[in-house]
């Protein structure tokens, strides 16, 4: 089995452990009373700002990386990302490889009011509605772990809940996926899942293809202010950046400086 193959086999067996503990219906109960009045598609227009808007993630750990950053102290790190001018927050909340936890994802949401993105591996409904449940704005769909049907049904489900869905795209095969199930807001991950290798060109490429009215947000591997300023001659609104920006030792300087903030 590749990594991306182990991390689904583990999240499913999660998934029956959560599904014991609490039923379905009652979970989707929860989910639309936590979105009741809950202001829709805070993720996308966020986005659609002309500013630089980065997706700051915070992340403990990673396959490929190991641990990011020992103790992170969530509270600071995602305020700064708020005082950093952050257009969103983006949280980790796979539990055996990344270190994080939907605690995470609820913390976050009482420490800022930016848009927050759940980034994990979605494969079930049960998930959508364990995200909203939580306070997620905005739910993380990779095309590479989804059929189409499941891809659709779950897009429709989140934008149902006043949620956005960020489909995530690794190649030309999946980017015509993402446009056939309607996708608004499409992430092209420049990391290879499989191997975890990175390039920027991966972004480059793929823009083309994109679906004409969707908002396109370029992840993983973009350290420097050149990088977003290059990606944004090829049509990208949003950019996530975790790594850098965790190892930082001032996180919200790091922002700026990748914003090009001088202030």
């Amino acid at each position: 089995m590749d990594l991306l193959s182990q991390i689904i086999s583990r999240k499913r067996e999660r998934l029956e452990e959560a599904k014991r503990a609490l039923p379905l219906e009652r979970l989707r109960s929860d989910a639309f009373a936590k979105r009741e009045g809950a202001a829709p598609h805070v993720l996308l227009t966020a986005l659609q700002s002309d500013a630089i808007n980065v997706i700051a993630e915070f992340k403990r750990r990673s396959p490929s990386k190991g641990v990011i950053r020992a103790d992170a102290d969530l509270a600071m790190i995602v305020r700064s990302y708020e005082a950093g001018g952050a257009a969103a927050v983006s949280v980790l909340t796979e539990n055996d490889y990344f270190d994080g936890s939907l605690a995470d994802l609820e913390a976050v949401k009482t420490f800022v009011a930016l848009p927050v993105l759940r980034k994990d591996f979605v494969f079930d409904r049960y998930q959508v509605f364990e995200s909203a449940a939580a306070g997620a704005d905005a739910v993380l769909l990779i095309v590479a772990v989804l059929d189409d049907r499941q891809l659709e049904s779950l897009r429709l489900l989140t934008e149902e809940l006043g949620m956005d869905a960020l489909v995530e795209v690794h190649n030309s095969q999946e980017m015509d996926r993402a446009a056939g199930c309607g996708a608004k807001l499409v992430g092209v991950n420049n990391r290879n899942l499989r191997t975890f290798e990175v390039s920027l060109e991966t972004s480059i490429q793929l823009a083309p293809l994109a679906p004409r009215d969707a908002l396109l947000v370029s992840e993983s591997g973009l350290r420097h202010a050149s990088d977003l300023e290059r990606l944004r001659e090829h049509g990208f609104s949003g950019f996530l950046i975790g790594e850098s920006l965790m190892r930082a030792r001032c996180p919200e300087a790091a922002l700026r400086e990748l914003r090009n903030d001088t202030r």
